[in-house]
């Protein structure tokens, strides 16, 4: 990684029509490097859109990037270089063009338990990567792991880092340093939404409990129409295994989901011990005998296809919200 001494412009060329991604206070394009035509993904930031706490939360995110992408590890997607200038921010990340991890495997023909514990084993060595540098990442879900291209389904990387936080999970008694209420809705630990006054990286370990639930059932284990009925089974850790969609799951897989959705946070499995567990560790074989193709599979696009709905639902929410945050801006410049 290069940190940046000149201007974004004198070393990139955003490509026209190239948007890659839009939030609530960024545009991702895909940018050429001037150098060599490298492709890279650039998130573009207006400083006027934001306020100083979302200017120190985008310097968190830089500077653990900072700290993580030396150490090349595969399934972190690196920050190659970052632009401070004048009303503009600039992060010059890898490109993923394989696109999301769920939409390629809601493409597939065949579906088995292995291949869905394959994922979670990928997911896990990326989460413990996390925390054995002591960074939560706090926003696990699908939409954040990411695929380096559209020919190799084992090349996956987790991205988003915009709520990441170094934390001390040792703090406060064993329950951590982190206090700030975050997250996507249907991933969020309950310590979080208790508004405990502490909690540490095993909130990381409840989303990937979520991920693996969705991942061989089909559907997320808390969904309800209401969000404040949703969080209130999140808060009792209100979940169970279906029998018409997990009977035909291992129950080593299903014993591992219940130890990662686990409300007491103290008693949740990391991500080192998941790695050890018995559904992990199963035989290659004898997980891919077990095929989900013609039952949760079926789910599992159906859920793929509503949360890629919800995802430009929001995203437009965010956007018209943030278009009006500005209108209000100017008027009221215009009037005082």
């Amino acid at each position: 990684m290069v940190l940046a001494n000149t201007s974004f412009n004198g070393c990139f060329r955003i490509e026209s029509d190239s948007v890659m991604g839009q939030g609530s206070f960024s545009i991702v394009y895909e940018a050429s490097c001037l150098k060599d035509e490298t492709k890279y993904a650039v998130k573009c930031l207006k400083k006027n859109n934001m306020n100083q706490d979302e200017i120190l939360s985008l310097m968190d995110e830089v500077s653990i990037l900072q700290e993580l992408t030396p150490l090349c590890h595969p399934s972190i997607i690196p920050l190659h270089n970052f632009f401070e200038e004048s009303s503009m921010f600039y992060l010059v990340m890898e490109a993923m063009v394989g696109g999301e991890l769920f939409d390629r495997i809601a493409v597939k023909q065949f579906y088995s338990e292995k291949e869905a514990r394959d994922v979670c084993k990928i997911i896990l060595n990326s989460v413990d990567f996390l925390h054995s540098r002591k960074v939560a990442h706090r926003d696990l879900k699908p939409d954040n792991f990411l695929l380096v291209s559209a020919q190799n389904d084992a090349l996956v990387k987790l991205g988003d880092f915009g709520f990441s936080k170094r934390c001390n999970d040792n703090a406060n008694s064993g329950l951590g340093d982190l206090k700030t209420q975050l997250g996507t809705p249907a991933y969020i630990a309950p310590e979080i939404l208790d508004k405990a006054p502490f909690y540490g990286s095993q909130c990381d370990m409840w989303s990937v409990g979520v991920i693996m639930y969705v991942l061989l059932g089909g559907y997320e284990p808390f969904y309800e129409a209401h969000k404040e009925e949703m969080y209130r089974k999140i808060m009792k850790g209100d979940f169970e295994f279906h029998s018409d969609c997990w009977g035909d799951v291992s129950m080593d897989a299903k014993i591992l989901i219940s130890s990662l959705l686990e409300v007491d946070p103290s008693k949740r499995l990391s991500a080192r011990d998941a790695l050890r567990s018995k559904w992990i560790c199963t035989d290659d074989k004898l997980l891919a005998e077990n095929d989900l193709t013609t039952t949760n599979f079926c789910k599992l696009k159906k859920y793929n296809a509503k949360r890629k709905v919800r995802a430009v639902v929001h995203s437009l929410i965010a956007v018209n919200k943030l278009n009006i945050m500005r209108q209000s801006k100017k008027l009221a410049e215009e009037t005082s």
